[in-house]
């Protein structure tokens, strides 16, 4: 155990191990990685030879003392120190530790010199990138001074267009004042004109009108100075001067047409219904009954006229409407066709109609030895007429009256044989002219006291034979 000692002591490890760390820490920050891990692996071999000194000089003192010399110590010292993980080291395991360290810093400078030359590698391709990146911004910014030369030349050229185009537009300016004001001077022209046009059309109508007027008080001198109201002569149809307008100027003929309208339906009361009074006078003795006749006649003309109209009107708008073009309206174009048309009309059957609703009728009866075609003149001119004042804008209608209603001054006159005292309708002569619930010419109705108990009474029988055409 001496002489390990002393061998150990004259070895001077330790002094040469504390030298090795003094000048370690010394030269650190200025050794590079590889240089520091060698001094570390140096003196890790220098600690591991000293440890191996050590343990054989433990093992030779513990046999000096016995068979149970130290081994308090060893328990309380030793052992636990080996249990930290710590462990002898033969100077044969030392050797293959020391070798084991010395290849993975082999392995490691290895690695190392791959990655710097990596590292370098990289910044060769990131200093040609960089370079090639300079060469294209050198050709950038060459372009981008040709494009700001063309530019200025460009800003030149355009200022001088642009004078051009100011000079073209001021006189352009000019040129469109000069238009409006001819054009204004045009528009002038063509409202005088239309004024005028106005004007004529007025005049028209209102000759129209006087026409009209003048044939009314024709007839009402010729049936003055006539003896009889009857006109046998006068049973024939009378035509409407209707067919004188021509295409497209329905509206504008619109009063001039109604007005020869409204004269005829005086006509047809003055002429027309005398004649039909005279003739079922022939059959029929009892006087209220004809006029009733008359009445419904006439009230029943107009709606079999109405419906007719309705379809007519129909298939002209379906049959227009496949080719249909032009500044008219549709609308337009259909009045215009069936004023001028209205001989297309089928007059016969809605007299057919007429006499049909009559003979099912419960207010009126007849003998069954005739039928209601002895009054077909009248309803055919009632009819036509009707028809025609469908074409007006707006259309004309009668009035719808019912028998016990209260008379009114303002839609009828009251019959010769009314009773002037009363207040109620006992039946109508003449239905009332209509314009949108405004009365044009006034009907006839007898008023008599108990109206309302004549209402009462039970109808007469209903015909049953169909209507003779």
């Amino acid at each position: 155990m001496a002489d390990g000692l002393r061998r150990l002591v004259g070895a001077e490890s330790g002094r040469v191990l504390q030298e090795k760390l003094e000048s370690w820490y010394r030269d650190y920050e200025i050794n590079s990685c590889d240089q520091n891990l060698n001094r570390c692996c140096e003196i890790i071999e220098l600690n591991s030879e000293i440890q191996g000194q050590l343990f054989t000089i433990l093992n030779e003192t513990s046999r000096e003392g016995g068979h149970y010399a130290g081994v308090e110590t060893i328990k309380t010292r030793l052992l636990p120190w080996l249990g930290t993980c710590f462990s002898c080291a033969t100077s044969g395991r030392l050797f293959e530790t020391n070798l084991s360290l010395t290849q993975d810093s082999i392995e490691k400078e290895r690695q190392l010199r791959e990655l710097a030359s990596n590292q370098t590698f990289q910044l060769q391709e990131l200093q040609e990138e960089l370079t090639s990146t300079r060469l294209q911004l050198s050709h950038v910014q060459q372009d981008l001074a040709k494009t700001q030369l063309a530019l200025e030349d460009t800003k030149t050229k355009s200022a001088t267009t642009l004078l051009a185009a100011e000079d073209e537009i001021v006189q352009l300016k000019a040129a469109l004042k000069t238009s409006c004001a001819q054009e204004k001077d045009a528009l002038r022209k063509l409202d005088r004109l239309n004024d005028y046009e106005q004007q004529i059309q007025i005049l028209r109508d209102e000759i129209s009108i006087l026409d009209a007027q003048k044939s009314v008080l024709q007839s009402r001198f010729v049936r003055s100075r006539s003896p009889s109201p009857r006109h046998s002569e006068s049973k024939s149809p009378s035509p409407l001067p209707l067919r004188s307008c021509s295409p497209g100027r329905a509206r504008r003929t619109n009063a001039s047409r109604r007005a020869c309208l409204v004269a005829r339906f005086g006509d047809i009361y003055a002429q027309e219904r005398l004649d039909a009074e005279t003739d079922l006078r022939s059959y029929i003795n009892d006087m209220e009954r004809v006029q009733r006749i008359i009445y419904i006649a006439a009230v029943e003309s107009f709606h079999a006229a109405k419906t007719a109209y309705r379809q007519f009107k129909i298939r002209v708008r379906d049959t227009l409407a496949l080719g249909h073009s032009g500044p008219e309206s549709l609308e337009d174009a259909v009045l215009d066709y069936i004023v001028r048309h209205e001989d297309l009309y089928d007059v016969q059957a809605s007299v057919n109609e007429v006499i049909r609703s009559m003979n099912i009728n419960p207010k009126i009866s007849f003998p069954p030895e005739i039928d209601f075609i002895v009054i077909s003149t009248l309803i055919r001119e009632l009819c036509r007429v009707a028809f025609s004042m469908q074409t007006l804008v707006p259309p004309l209608d009668v009035a719808f009256g019912i028998d016990g209603e209260l008379f009114s001054e303002t839609k009828y006159h009251r019959s010769f044989e009314s009773d002037f005292t009363a207040a109620l309708v006992a039946y109508h002569v003449w239905p009332a002219l209509m314009e949108n619930d405004v009365v044009i010419v006034k009907g006839e109705a007898v008023t008599k006291r108990g109206a309302l108990l004549s209402r009462s009474r039970s109808p007469s029988p209903l015909r049953s034979g169909s209507p003779r055409h």
